[in-house]
């Protein structure tokens, strides 16, 4: 079957590279990182290797979450985006706590987690799934030249040789903070990963369930079915994305502090990697429709029109990168990050637009300024709270609960009252599973 013949491949392909950059792994270091000096390298290195076999839990992964979302699964997708963006920051606290503080600790948490988030996540999930799908997966079996892998390897080789901003934007961070002041690819990073944390919740889930049904719309020719889902899924990641961006804006110190700081990670280190949090959450709404709006190519079968789009505009704002990190620093790098990936979203947008007709641009307009004005009145109430309490309430831990409830409460009755009606399903939909949650242990 082509899955059992993808599954292999994908498996022996990526063990095969894992090895080879395994061993490859200095000289490219050393290549793309000039300025780090031996200690600095050989940190990097060994932490590249820790990481290094996640590769293969995303290949193999892929494939069985494909099976999956064939036989109409798409819950272990979802799951699988969450575990995968939240497994990093659980593994930096886990470590840091181990290792009272330390930076060094904080960093190996962070690499192992990313591990187990791909181990985890991106493959024991689907794996445990497909053991409830009996003949899903088919005997064994290598057809290189069977029809069904042959058309397989057509659409998925633009998504394996693209550069899509959303890949490379780490990458820039790094290059290009390599050049910056001592300490910047740390806190870009640190920054970094709890602003993923919504996208991977929101984006990356929410597409991975929208892809199936799109593609069936898509083959049935139904553009009026087609436009009107792909267009209220982005109303309503769009709004979640800018209600969680206020969330991240609002409490981004406590976050911070609760989070990392310990040890040598001080007071002045949380300002900073705060301050750029808060740069970075205004691109999570960019982030979230890009993940949601490159569905819609996939599902029309134009996987070289996304990677040909996806790639010109990694490579045409890559001078926006480098001068915000000369200019201003981190700081400007972060402002170039946000700035890039929310016009890369805009690009998708409006390509698709013309292309399939759909996403409608004035809905989008509308559920943008209606979920800003929410997030703006739950985060001018969650930060009345923090400055008048914050004699009383010094802990961090203390600030992100109460701020955060304060915050979700005004943001569910704002959105009621003012956000438009995706707005209103999607926080409905929130609410009605942390409900079955909470009373899940009781059934």
């Amino acid at each position: 079957m082509l899955s059992t013949s993808c599954l292999v491949i994908s498996r022996l392909l990526a063990t095969a590279l894992t090895v080879l950059l395994w061993f490859a792994a200095e000289p490219l270091l050393r290549l793309q990182f000039r300025g780090f000096d031996d200690a600095t390298l050989a940190e990097t290195l060994r932490l590249l290797r820790i990481v290094l076999p996640a590769q293969i839990f995303f290949l193999t992964g892929g494939v069985l979450r494909g099976v999956l979302m064939a036989h109409g699964r798409f819950g272990p997708q979802a799951i699988a985006s969450v575990v995968y963006s939240l497994a990093p920051i659980v593994g930096g606290l886990l470590f840091a706590w181990a290792s009272e503080g330390q930076t060094a600790g904080r960093a190996d948490g962070f690499a192992w987690g990313t591990l187990a988030g791909a181990a985890i996540g991106q493959w024991a999930i689907p794996v445990w799934a497909l053991r409830r799908l009996p003949g899903a997966v088919g005997r064994i079996r290598v057809g290189l030249l069977d029809r069904d892998f042959r058309e397989y390897v057509w659409l998925a080789l633009p998504l394996m040789l693209g550069l899509g901003l959303t890949t490379v934007d780490e990458w820039y961070e790094k290059w290009i903070g390599a050049t910056l002041a001592p300490g910047s690819i740390a806190a870009i990073t640190y920054a970094r990963k709890l602003m993923m944390a919504p996208v991977g919740v929101v984006g990356q889930a929410v597409g991975a369930a929208l892809l199936p049904s799109l593609t069936a719309l898509s083959q049935r020719g139904d553009g009026d079915g087609f436009g009107a889902l792909l267009t209220s899924t982005l109303r309503t990641t769009l709004g979640l994305g800018v209600l969680a961006a206020g969330a991240l804006t609002t409490l981004a110190l406590p976050i911070v502090r609760f989070l990392y700081e310990s040890g040598r990670f001080s007071g002045d280190d949380a300002r900073v990697v705060s301050a750029l949090l808060v740069v970075l959450a205004f691109a999570v709404p960019g982030w979230v429709v890009q993940q949601v709006a490159v569905r819609g190519f996939y599902a029309r079968g134009e996987m070289w029109r996304a990677m040909a789009l996806s790639t010109a505009v990694a490579l045409l704002v890559f001078p926006l990168y480098l001068a915000g990190g000369r200019l201003s620093g981190v700081d400007g790098l972060a402002l170039a990050s946000t700035t890039a990936i929310t016009l890369n979203a805009l690009v998708t947008v409006l390509w698709l637009r013309r292309r399939a007709g759909a996403p409608d641009p004035v809905a989008l307009l509308t559920t943008l300024w209606r979920g800003v004005l929410v997030a703006a009145i739950a985060g001018l109430a969650a930060t009345l709270l923090l400055e008048l309490s914050g004699r009383w309430m010094p802990r961090a831990f203390l600030e992100l609960v109460a701020g955060g409830l304060v915050y979700g409460a005004v943001a569910v009755v704002a959105t009621r009252l003012v956000g438009d009606e995706p707005m209103r399903a999607g926080l409905a939909a929130i609410l009605a599973r942390l409900r079955r949650l909470k009373g899940s242990p009781k059934a």
